[in-house]
């Protein structure tokens, strides 16, 4: 099943993150997204002509986010939005952060 099209799971804490080879092995699965060294936090900056994209397009993603209740770290200022997934519980990623990277990829 394609990523976008599964639903996040709430995650109560008490699983462990995946592993960096596991994170490196999904990752080919959200074109453009990177991981950090330590494969804790999945991360990507989307470009915009302009502040008003960018804010719209944030928005956007907060909605997505909010419908799945799996919220990121957004940054955004002229002309890019900055979107950070993992998983606050567990300290690390989980299968909800690439499935809410690739509901992303799908906004835009």
């Amino acid at each position: 099943m394609n990523l976008k099209d599964k639903s996040c799971v709430p995650c109560q804490g008490g699983v462990p993150p995946l592993t960096l080879e596991a994170a490196r092995a999904m990752l080919p699965r959200v074109p453009a997204w990177e991981l950090n060294d330590e494969g804790t936090r999945l991360s990507r900056t989307f470009k915009f002509s302009d502040f008003s994209q960018a804010q719209t397009f944030t928005v956007k993603v907060g909605d997505a986010s909010d419908a799945e209740g799996h919220h990121p770290v957004l940054t955004y200022s002229w002309g890019y939005c900055t979107v950070v997934f993992y998983t606050h519980k567990i300290g690390g990623l989980h299968e909800n952060d690439f499935i809410m990277a690739a509901k992303v990829n799908a906004l835009t």
